[in-house]
């Protein structure tokens, strides 16, 4: 083990989704351990902004995720930039319908599916078969607390994410004997631009916090801090598993 287990001085890593909230924060996060970074996001200028944002280690590489193609792309251009990675982050989701299940629509559901399922197995299977060539590497997904409870207005992105937890225990017994771990954080409400509607309005958020046992709601540094943990060696024993991040939301059965 490393002199300091929490380094990834060296290591070379992708975050999908690394423009703002949780990826931004893991990208800087990983920056400041020492790692050299390719962010991604749908837009070029926003990957650009983003990047210089944190530093000259990190670069920016715009890619859609629900567009196999440019994933695609994006891949080889990670190469091209680092060589290949260390480390990979599945961060980018996409939310296309609120509602019950029954009024999810096959373009809504296929556009989930595309870029929370489909996209994170299409860069596993294009960048992962290299660390396990050199016999060692982490990958990080960030799901949700969503894919482990009912969702009465969020069941299709709750589908996804649970299947993403799912690729997370088959990807570590495909890669654990060639030295690759894969983890998963499940996060539950965190400030960021896709839960504005609940911590803008004060009278929500109190609602919602009275659910969860800490009565707060995370940062993006708070995950991106587990993300950390994950990537590093410091966490070399574990994979396969998935770190429930929710200021204990899905274990208070308590009445406020």
């Amino acid at each position: 083990m490393r002199a300091d287990p929490f380094s990834l001085a060296g290591k070379r890593a992708l975050i999908t989704g690394g423009t703002r909230g949780i990826g931004h924060a893991i990208a800087a996060g990983f920056c400041a351990a020492g790692a050299r970074v390719i962010l991604s996001g749908r837009r070029q200028d926003d990957c650009d902004r983003a990047a210089s944002a944190i530093g000259p280690d990190v670069q920016g590489a715009a890619a859609d995720l629900a567009d196999p193609a440019q994933v695609g792309a994006l891949c080889r251009r990670v190469v091209e930039l680092l060589g290949g990675i260390d480390v990979l982050v599945l961060n980018g989701a996409v939310v296309s319908h609120f509602g019950p299940l029954a009024s999810l629509d096959e373009a809504a559901f296929d556009t989930m599916l595309t870029a929370n399922v489909k996209a994170p197995l299409q860069l596993c299977r294009h960048l992962v078969p290299p660390m396990a060539e050199r016999g060692d590497g982490a990958i990080v997904v960030i799901g949700s607390t969503s894919g482990l409870i009912g969702e009465a207005k969020l069941g299709g992105y709750a589908l996804t994410k649970a299947a993403e937890m799912q690729l997370v225990r088959n990807l570590a017994v495909e890669y654990g004997p060639h030295g690759v771990r894969a983890n998963a954080i499940a996060p539950g409400l965190v400030r960021t631009d896709m839960t504005r509607a609940i911590w803008s309005k004060p009278e929500r958020l109190e609602s919602v916090l009275k659910t969860t046992a800490l009565r707060r709601m995370a940062e993006p540094e708070d995950i991106a801090a587990i993300a950390l943990f994950l990537a590093s060696d410091a966490s070399r024993i574990m994979t396969g598993q998935t770190v429930i991040a929710d200021a204990g939301m899905t274990i208070n059965l308590s009445t406020p």
